[in-house]
């Protein structure tokens, strides 16, 4: 792969600083139709580069930062402008709000505001796409199934990987000897350089000689299940197996990430708790005048290690005791009030599972867990699935991200294979770093009203 595309969210980030500083110069310019002096400049930069960082780290959650696949790639001009006008709206409360900074910055605002998002526009959606396009791998992939499908598809429209596909070839071989003449001609004709290969493939194995001679000829091996995993950050379950999960699935992080995750847990949830009992009285007052029902319910859920757990909510719908044995059929769904329906968009609902993190039943960022119903289901249907049961659940977590169709009401096996590939991303890969990039992505889904 390229080197734009291994720290492609470094050089954009530098890249969105030095649009961002270079416009406030820009904007000096023209307020005082002169270029400015150095003293001007600085007093200027000080309180806009508190705005600059505000505007990255929303950039950050709108998206901006991550790695671009074909299909981000052309949501990228709405998400700009949605992340901007999120920013115009920040640095004008800024400005206007905090009066220490009153150095008459506002009229240089509403012009830094326009000269920026046209140099952002221009560096994001003109120049880096020229500079981040190396000089591409000429690749051949050995793999089969819809995710070898799917990872094609996805070098042959997106040129920003550093990877040109010249062909698939699968695996399943019976004439080695042509395979083997196969193989040597694409190399010399078509120049490849680069071998993807999914080596978990029990097909393979019987190809591994052949492959092996291709070494000498200065070709590199990439694994075909890391190579997808980098791409689409999620893992390719239909394809790995057992030696994989023994290999990648160690639950011993670090005993110091549990320990510390478990301090920030309980400090997060015991301040958001704190405040969430705001919500209460009017979730009480709403209840009540809405069908005069409880005010909670609890739920079964499957926790850690597959140990049943109940999880704290507001109540949603009128017919509480269809909800607390699991029923979530379209019958159920019917039920849901119209209070309760205000209560599930703006996710207030969720508020009170705030305790269960108290408790450690849940962390704040994990794996979703589910109900015992749907869990036995998946563990017949979907291989591997009480995987996702090595680790403490979460509020939020990966899948809640990236994941588009999350079944809510019936079993679903398919999609809840997609979701499963991002569950199993993040326990593979947890880290505190992971976790914060989600708790921040968190903000946008909550402020957004989407992903419920």
């Amino acid at each position: 792969m390229t080197v734009f595309n291994k720290k492609e969210p470094y050089v954009l980030v530098i890249g969105d600083v030095f649009v961002l500083v270079f416009s406030l110069w820009l904007t000096l310019v023209a307020r005082f139709l002169s270029l400015p002096s150095q003293d001007l400049f600085l007093n200027h930069l000080m309180p806009f580069s508190i705005i600059f960082g505000v505007w990255i780290v929303v950039f950050f959650i709108a998206g901006l930062y991550e790695k671009q696949t074909a299909v981000t790639r052309r949501a990228l001009p709405s998400s700009l402008i949605l992340a901007y006008v999120a920013n115009s709206v920040i640095a004008v409360l800024f400005f206007y709000l905090i009066p220490y900074f009153g150095i008459a910055p506002k009229v240089s605002l509403f012009i830094d505001l326009i000269i920026s998002l046209g140099g952002l526009a221009l560096w994001r959606l003109a120049l880096y796409p020229v500079i981040s396009v190396g000089k591409s791998e000429r690749a051949v992939l050995i793999a089969n199934g819809k995710e070898a499908e799917e990872l094609a598809d996805e070098l042959r429209h997106n040129n920003r990987h550093g990877i040109f596909l010249v062909s698939i070839i699968d695996p399943n071989i019976k004439d080695l000897a042509g395979f083997e003449k196969i193989l040597t001609d694409m190399v010399k004709k078509e120049n490849i350089t680069l071998v993807i290969l999914d080596a978990h493939n029990d097909c393979v194995e019987p190809i591994l000689p052949v492959l092996y001679n291709f070494i000498f000829e200065k070709v590199r091996f990439v694994d075909f299940n890391s190579l997808y995993e980098a791409i689409f950050i999620r893992l390719p379950v239909s394809l790995i197996k057992h030696n994989w999960f023994l290999a990648n699935m160690s639950i011993g992080v670090s005993a110091i990430y549990d320990v510390l995750k478990r301090l920030v847990d309980f400090v997060a949830a015991f301040i958001l708790f704190i405040i969430s009992l705001v919500f209460y009285p009017f979730v009480f007052i709403g209840t009540k005048i809405s069908d005069g029902g409880s005010m909670f319910f609890h739920q079964q859920r499957v926790g850690k290690n597959n140990k049943i757990i109940y999880i704290l909510k507001f109540r949603t719908m009128s017919d509480e005791k269809k909800l607390k044995a699991g029923h979530k059929g379209d019958e159920g769904v019917k039920r849901v009030t119209t209070f309760g329906s205000f209560l599930r968009k703006t996710r207030i609902d969720e508020l009170p599972q705030l305790w269960n993190v108290l408790k450690g039943d849940i962390s704040l960022i994990g794996p979703r867990p589910e109900m015992p119903e749907m869990v036995a289901v998946y563990e017949k249907e979907i291989p591997y699935y009480n995987v996702r049961h090595l680790v403490t659940p979460g509020l939020s977590g990966w899948a809640q991200m990236y994941h588009q169709n999350h079944p809510h009401h019936d079993a679903d096996v398919l999609e809840t294979q997609n979701k499963l590939s991002y569950d199993l991303y993040y326990i593979k890969n947890r880290s505190f770093l992971l976790d914060i990039i989600i708790s921040l992505k968190t903000l946008k889904t909550l402020i957004t009203f989407v992903g419920k």
